[in-house]
Parts: structure tokens; C-alpha cells; sequence
């Protein structure tokens, strides 16, 4: 039988800080911890093994609070959690997708900015350099 974890020792086999373990505990990611008579938080030994899940879901860019949700249902049966991943990262697709639009319309507006800034300062350095306005700041001013 494996013994329960301190604090400490979780964060040290983890290689999450103890802070981060208290937060997790607050945001539901982790279960509460048994307490020792001196009121000591020992976790049970498998915890590790949720820590690794919680790091690996957040490195494929899930939240804390999808990671939450994902956590809360591990008790469900297979089909039914599955179902609930599969929402889970339909709502996430959707969202990356909407988030891939928005930057690809600050691409073309930042690429046509720069074009702006091209022609004039091909344009107008040689001809009349002190004159010449940035057509950027022109749009941005008007824009307010």
C-alpha cells in the first residue's frame, strides 16, 4: 500500500507549487484532502496521476474551467463522459474557429496598413518627405 502525500511531497513529484495545489483544490480540479489530526492536507497517492491529466489538458489549451467540468463527470459511465468531452470539444472548436477569423481579420487589416504605408513612403520620400502624412495614423485618427 502506498502512503498519502503532504503537500509538499504532491508538489514535489507534481512540479506543481503548493499554491497550485490549493487553487486547483478551490476550483474543484482537485477533491478535497483528507486532513491529519494536526490538520495537515495528505493527498492519496493517485492524485499524481489527476495532476498529469490537469497539466496535459491545459497544454492542448483547455481551461481551468473546461479541465473542471472534464474532471466532474470522470465518475460517469464511458459513453455517457464521452458525450460530454465530445460538447466539451465541439464548444472548443467552434471557439478556436471564431477566434481564427477574428485573426485572420487583423491580418488583413495590418497587412493593408503596412501596404498604406508602403506606397506612401515610396511615394513621397523622395518627392516631398517633411509633407507627407502616414495615411495609418490618418485612418485611426478619423476612426474615433
Amino acid at each position: 500500500m502506498t502512503k498519502a502525500l503532504r503537500i509538499g511531497e504532491l508538489a514535489e513529484q507534481s512540479g506543481v507549487s503548493r499554491d497550485t495545489l490549493r487553487f486547483y483544490e478551490r476550483r474543484g480540479l482537485l477533491p478535497p484532502p483528507h486532513r491529519t489530526a494536526g490538520g495537515f492536507r495528505v493527498y492519496p497517492p493517485e492524485i499524481v496521476e489527476r495532476l498529469r491529466f490537469v497539466k496535459q489538458a491545459q497544454m492542448v489549451g483547455l481551461t481551468l474551467q473546461e479541465i473542471a467540468a472534464l474532471v466532474s463527470h470522470r465518475n460517469d459511465s464511458g459513453l455517457r463522459r464521452c458525450r460530454q468531452v465530445r460538447d466539451l470539444l465541439r464548444a472548443k472548436v467552434a471557439d478556436v474557429e471564431a477566434k481564427l477569423s477574428e485573426f485572420e481579420a487583423f491580418h488583413r487589416t495590418l497587412s493593408e496598413y503596412l501596404a498604406q504605408c508602403e506606397r506612401t513612403l515610396s511615394t513621397t520620400e523622395r518627392a516631398a518627405p517633411r509633407d507627407a502624412e502616414c495615411p495609418v495614423i490618418d485612418t485611426l485618427t478619423r476612426a474615433r
